[in-house]
Parts: C-alpha cells; structure tokens; sequence
C-alpha cells in the first residue's frame, strides 16, 4: 500500500520529536494519522527519530482494529495490500480509539517525574487547569491500556492524557497542533533539575579493565551513580515500562571495594544474565560493551528524570507483578530484538 502524501507532515514532525531527547528516547514513543478508514501508525521497535529517512509506519485497518479491541483482541490487523513485514507498535489500540487525526504518544521526562508520584495529583489539576485532560493509573501497555483509555474518552472529551508510571498522550487535529500541545504541557510540567557531581572517569576505567563494561556514550547517565537521591530512586525499584524493558528491574550498584568480575560472575552462577548497567556510588555509572543503543537511550532518560524527582517527592513504583508481564511480553521482545539491530 502506498502511503499518502499527507503522511510526510507526520514524517517530519515525528523526526523532530524523536531527536528531542527530554521528549522521546529510543524507540520509545510512537505517533499515527488517521486516513479514512486506514491508520498508519509507528511499527513496533522502530525509532521516530528516523521517520524522514526510513519507512517507521504501517497502515492498519481501524474500522477492524477497533471491533477487534471491543472483543477484547488487541491482535492488530494490518490494511488489505500493507506491504511490509514490520509490526503495528504495541501501544497501535491506544491511537486507534483516540478519535482525533493525529497522536502522538511520548515519554515527556518532565510527565514521567511527575507520573511516578503518588503526591502529583494536586499539582496536575493546577498545571493543567484549562485543558482538556485526564490522568489514568499505570495500567500494562496494550489491552489493559486501552480499556482505561476507551473508558477515559467516553465519559469526556479528553485531548491530553497523562499516563501513570509511563509518559503522555496527545490527539489533535493536525501535527503542528499536536506539537504544540506536547510543548505547552512540557512547560506546564516543567521541572528544575538537579545538578550531580561530576563522574571520576578514571576510576571507572580502572574498575572496568578486564570487563565486559564500559562507560556510557552520554556523560549525564552518571548522574544517576554521583547524585545521592537519584541513585536511591533508581535503585529502589522500576519507575516506568522502558526502564524495566531495557535495563531491567532497579539497577544494581558495586561499591568501590567490590569487584566487578566477581559480582557479575556470582550473577551469572545463580542463572541471571549480567545486569545492562549498574551504579558505583559517588563515582558514576557503566554498562555492557553489548548494550544496545536503546538501552544507552534509557540510561540517558533514567538519569534525566530522576534529577527531576524533588527531594520530598513520594515515588510510586512499578510492583514485581507488572515488571513480571513487561519482561514476558512477547511484543516486546520483539521490540526489543527489533531495537538491538538497529
């Protein structure tokens, strides 16, 4: 099926949102346009920062996706002549019941600190105060989503939604109207950050010679490891899906005097894989000389929104039960293979 020329403004306004890392990291996120009775939305594990130079979107059949949700099948059927191999994107339910033109799906790290608070409710009705809004609670992507969702737009009209434990949602007519409602709840949900001591780089070489560790591409995912708090949120529990996607649950720390080649050995031989990243307090972060560019993104993304998270904030984080269903998924296993080859 050949796309419409009016997918290009979706193109163009994804790639945009996708390179803004405060917005969108990795393959995370997602966005579609509504086409008669065709919805192209994002594949799955496919990233928006690439949508001007690679083919990132499906056409699916909505009239048939939203009969088969009300089933309660959130199998996606793709539209008659789709042409391609690639998956609708997991979260495809979500876009399909919203009724406007365009979604768009993003992991705001300014919406995310403040999704993860059990004490953000009196602050979201304030910020928001004016727009057309509702806050639903962390609820597994795909079915169970959708039902919150579906059970939100049909008791209002709602054009932005704050996803507990997750990120935000957007519908609009038009791109450029939903480009700038993300922009105008960012600055309503602006918060300050705080500032980290530096990394000691040299340390963190000296600890990782002989590894299968290395240092992190982005400097500020050695906040997480130098910021006393930030490095307790992050090691208290997962905060948001990604996080336990592609980092796994919590992240493990190695003090100074341990060794890191024991630690990883001694994980291994109770039958775990080695941890993707961990933390050396007070000193900064490694991760895996195999991590994938996903996971480099979500260390990024950890680091940015637990600077954020104010020293009083009450934190809400995922249970085992709801990393248990992240990590069995099939879906996003796949995105997760989907993202390692990229």
């Amino acid at each position: 099926m050949r796309p419409p020329q009016t997918l290009n403004g979706l193109r163009c306004m994804s790639a945009r949102v996708g390179r803004n890392i405060l917005l969108v990291q990795g393959a995370g996120g997602n966005s579609s346009m509504k086409d008669g009775d065709v919805l192209w939305v994002k594949a799955s594990g496919t990233w928006l920062a690439d949508a001007e130079d690679k083919e990132i979107f499906v056409p699916v059949a909505l009239s048939a996706a939203r009969a088969a949700l009300t089933q309660g099948d959130e199998r996606v059927p793709l539209a008659p002549n789709a042409g391609t191999t690639l998956r609708a994107s997991i979260e495809t339910s979500l876009h399909a019941l919203m009724p406007h033109r365009i979604v768009l799906h993003v992991h705001s790290v300014n919406t995310i600190a403040w999704a993860v608070r059990t004490d953000a409710r009196d602050e979201f009705a304030r910020r928001l105060d004016g727009m057309a809004w509702r806050y639903l609670d962390y609820h597994h992507p795909g079915l169970p989503l959708a039902r919150a969702v579906s059970q939100a737009i049909a008791e209002d009209a709602v054009d932005v939604l704050i996803l507990g434990n997750h990120g935000l949602v957007v519908g609009a007519a038009t791109c450029d109207a939903a480009e700038a409602l993300v922009a105008d709840v960012e600055q309503r949900l602006t918060l300050e950050q705080r500032h980290a001591p530096a990394a000691d780089r040299d340390a963190l070489r000296t600890i990782s010679v002989g590894t299968t560790y290395r240092l992190p591409r982005d400097p500020r995912s050695h906040d997480i490891a130098t910021d006393r708090y930030s490095r307790a949120v992050a090691t208290s529990g997962s905060l948001y899906p990604d996080h336990v996607v592609f980092l796994g649950p919590g992240l493990p720390v190695l003090e100074r005097h341990e060794s890191l080649s024991v630690m990883t050995a001694q994980i291994i031989a109770n039958g775990l894989p080695p941890p993707v990243a961990l933390l050396i307090p007070d000193v900064g972060s490694l991760i895996r000389e195999d991590a994938s560019d996903g996971a480099e993104a979500m260390l990024s993304c950890l680091a940015l929104v637990t600077c954020r998270l104010p020293l009083t904030a009450q934190v809400n984080y995922l249970t085992a039960e709801n990393e248990h269903a992240l990590l069995n998924w099939d879906a996003e296993r796949y995105r997760r293979q989907l993202t390692a080859d990229r």
